[in-house]
């Protein structure tokens, strides 16, 4: 981590504000780095998850036979609404019985960690400081991120979780030797020879689009909530800059207020719109699984 002198203000602030709290103290050096723990990922996204799972949870334990209040009309209509989309994609009913609801929590919980977004990236900081325990460099929330999406660890776990369930589904309806078959015979089949041939090629193709689905499905949702992270720290900068009641601070300053509001206006959608992607992608995957090249 650059020290404030090194680099602007500007440049240091959204630094700052990138750097998660975690065991090390600081950014990890890999991308892969199992001996690091990012605490604050993981206190709000299984914070968020126990939500999501309470809200369902008294949906269906306040659900009556008569007519249904507004928070059982509104799981009702979640649920019904993603039983619709499972029946589309995945043709077998004993895996949507699992699928189902297991693509809604993702569902849920996607979109509660996304509404993180919408907290002022110095909101956390400015409590802990007024709170009097501090926010200088050693202080235990001097670094911490809100967004659980916006640090690629979460959502390349999740997409890992689906990768697991493509295999296993796989192996389930095709049975473990044709699952094995179909790596090395598909998509280019042949006899004989031929066949032997190709097994090399078929075999290196199955993994590559394994792992560009595991891969590509994190990283979307990674890369969006990333970007949408920084727009609105850069956002953030134009109140920041305030000096005093002149046209430059009050022009920054509405800037700040305007730019603001259309993109957090905007970026509730981005907010749904990657929990559904994100449910889509997985009913798609494990309805392949079901499938035959």
């Amino acid at each position: 981590m650059a020290a404030a002198g090194d680099v602007s203000p500007q440049s240091y602030y959204i630094q700052h504000h990138l750097v998660h709290n975690n065991n090390v103290g600081g950014k990890q050096s890999f991308i892969a780095d199992f001996s690091v723990i990012n605490y604050d990922s993981m206190f709000w996204s299984l914070l968020m998850g126990l939500i999501a799972v309470f809200f369902m949870w008294r949906g269906a334990r306040h659900a009556t036979a008569g007519v249904p209040g507004k928070m059982q009309a509104a799981v009702e209509l979640l649920v019904d609404f993603v039983e619709q989309q499972a029946r589309s994609i995945v043709p077998n009913e004993a895996t949507r019985r699992f699928v189902s609801p297991l693509a809604l929590t993702v569902f849920l919980w996607i979109v509660l960690m996304n509404a993180l977004d919408l907290v002022p990236v110095d909101l956390i900081p400015w409590i802990w400081k007024t709170s009097g325990f501090g926010a200088e460099l050693g202080d235990p929330l001097y670094y911490h991120r809100i967004l659980p999406t916006a640090d690629l660890n979460i959502p390349i776990g999740m997409s890992m979780g689906v990768l697991l369930l493509m295999l296993y589904y796989g192996i389930k309806i095709k049975s473990p030797g044709g699952f094995v078959k179909e790596l090395f015979t598909a998509p280019f089949h042949g006899h004989g020879v031929v066949a032997i041939l190709l097994a090399p090629a078929n075999f290196f193709l199955n993994l590559v689009e394994y792992a560009a689905k595991s891969v590509s499905l994190g990283m979307r949702l990674f890369g969006n909530m990333f970007a949408g992270e920084l727009i609105f720290m850069l956002v953030a900068l134009l109140g920041g800059a305030w000096t005093g009641f002149n046209a430059t601070s009050l022009a920054l300053g509405f800037g700040h207020i305007l730019a603001g509001s259309v993109w957090a206006i905007f970026h509730i959608l981005i907010v749904l719109l990657q929990g559904f992607i994100f449910m889509m992608l997985t009913f798609v995957y494990i309805g392949q699984a079901h499938e035959g090249h």
